[in-house]
């Protein structure tokens, strides 16, 4: 029996446009490209063994090395290994109508020539990044997606972001500057895109049951634009779509106790209470300042009714008598969509070992005890369950069940798996976390704990990813 959601879209149809993926990852994006159902994934690539086995296992491609591109190569295909290896000059007459990555940018740097204005800034781009760029050149899509964390934006103090922006923009003049980084002699006559969406996007803002930022930079090939109207409509669409305008996802986020529950809030009552009176004795348990105002400010505060205990975790009340309704109606058709309805994600069984319990420490477990939803690690600071040197806000930090989700770490040590807001549970499990990334249950991970984990925290959500394919989509029909 297939093992993956996405297998019922993967059907090719020569309806469908085709679309190449750089920096694949596990396929989140790709998923959200497949899951609406107008795409079709031709090529998709990453260097890390364990998580071509968890693309291929859920999409059915064959791994390939890429020196064993040769011309009339039957696609899709996953090439795992190098991208600085990957001859697209082989793969260019696919004719590609979408590139969608987020290429790494740490090796991306730029020095200012202080006091020699007419130098400007000397360009020093990343070699990776600089692969996206080229295939682009190779390619031509008509539209390209590229994704990053928001941090790009400000890096270098902001010149990192526009010089990759210009890179877009300017492709014929860059071009030559980009191909001395990678040692590529290609020349052609090839286009500029026009960006029509360059912003940071809260996933929250679009159902995704976390608070994780993506810039997300689309482009189209200026030759297939029309008028400056149609630019401008291109531009509206895309932020209607990614930044969810008319939704009431903003104010109404989707929870974390939604989505391992399977249900809206309204019918979690009972469970809501359960889980919080778990903690109605641990202030005087810790017994620091620190908790005895968290039980003054925050426990003496709940009305243990789900949803006004809601309105105040999320600082906000309803505009009118049926947007509560309307918001929870939403929050319902998210979990259909993703097949959570009614599917209680704890004691679930999954054939790659995702959702078992974590092997943890006794004195891990003790000290998240005595630690409530929506605290970290300096809960118990002046205790003996105190964490030593440690003062991030992320470290042993509990979700709350009445909230979305902090980020989710794809890397890092004690205290930055993510914790589970019962009492009694202490690290999540990977397949709560895939939850949280809104992966279907049917999506099944390969490799061990810690490179699973990995493989969630690097993934674009896919319900972020959809949206993307929702605008790509609308555009290709109106070029």
């Amino acid at each position: 029996m297939p093992s993956c959601y996405a297998v019922k879209c993967q059907k090719m149809s020569r309806n469908k446009f085709n679309v190449f993926s750089l920096f694949s990852g596990a396929g989140g994006m790709d998923l959200g490209f497949m899951l609406s159902n107008k795409f079709k994934i031709l090529f998709a690539n990453d260097i890390l063994p364990d998580t071509a086995e968890t693309y291929t296992k859920n999409f059915h491609y064959e791994i390939i090395n890429p020196n064993e591109i040769l011309p009339g190569i039957k696609l899709p295909i996953y090439i795992l290994g190098d991208i600085a290896k990957v001859d697209f000059d082989f793969l260019k007459s696919e004719n590609p109508d979408v590139v969608i990555g987020g290429p790494p940018c740490q090796d991306f740097s730029l020095v200012r020539a202080y006091g020699r204005e007419k130098h400007g800034i000397a360009v020093k781009r990343g070699r990776i990044y600089s692969y996206f760029i080229s295939v682009l050149a190779h390619t031509q899509p008509k539209i390209f997606a590229f994704e990053n964390v928001p941090g790009l934006k400000s890096a270098n103090r902001g010149n990192a972001y526009k010089v990759i922006i210009e890179d877009f923009l300017k492709l014929k003049i860059r071009w030559k500057e980009i191909r001395n980084t990678i040692g590529n002699s290609f020349t052609n006559d090839f286009k500029n895109y026009i960006l029509i969406f360059s912003d940071v996007v809260d996933s929250a803002s679009l159902g995704v049951p976390q608070k994780r930022k993506r810039l997300i930079v689309i482009g189209v090939r200026e030759d297939l634009l029309g008028n400056e109207r149609q630019i401008k409509d291109f531009k509206m669409k895309a932020e209607n779509l990614l930044l969810n305008k008319g939704s009431l996802l903003s104010k109404y986020p989707l929870t974390t106790l939604e989505v391992f529950e399977g249900l809206p809030l309204p019918e979690l009552n009972h469970e809501y209470v359960e889980i919080m009176k778990e903690y109605k004795s641990i202030a005087d348990a810790v017994g620091t300042q620190k908790a005895l105002d968290w039980e003054h400010n925050t426990w003496k505060n709940l009305s243990f009714n789900v949803v006004e205990d809601y309105f105040r975790a999320n600082g906000t009340q309803p505009s009118f008598s049926r947007e509560i309704d309307e918001a929870f109606e939403e929050h319902v058709k998210i979990l259909k969509k993703l097949e959570y309805f009614k599917e209680r994600i704890e004691e679930k069984f999954f054939e790659d070992g995702s959702n078992d319990p974590p092997n943890e420490l006794e004195k891990v477990r003790d000290r998240q005890k005595m630690i409530p939803p929506d605290e970290n690690c300096l809960f118990v600071k002046g205790t003996k369950w105190e964490v030593e040197g440690r003062g991030k806000s992320l470290i042993y930090r509990r979700i709350h069940p009445l909230k979305s989700s902090y980020t989710i770490m794809a890397y890092g040590g004690g205290g930055t798996w993510g914790y589970h807001y019962r009492r009694g549970r202490s690290r999540l499990t990977n397949r709560e976390r895939a939850r949280l990334q809104t992966f279907p249950d049917k999506f099944i991970f390969k490799g061990n704990t810690t490179k699973v984990r990995a493989q969630i925290g690097e993934a674009v959500p896919p319900l972020l990813g959809e949206k993307v394919a929702e605008l790509a989509d609308f555009v290709l029909k109106n070029i």
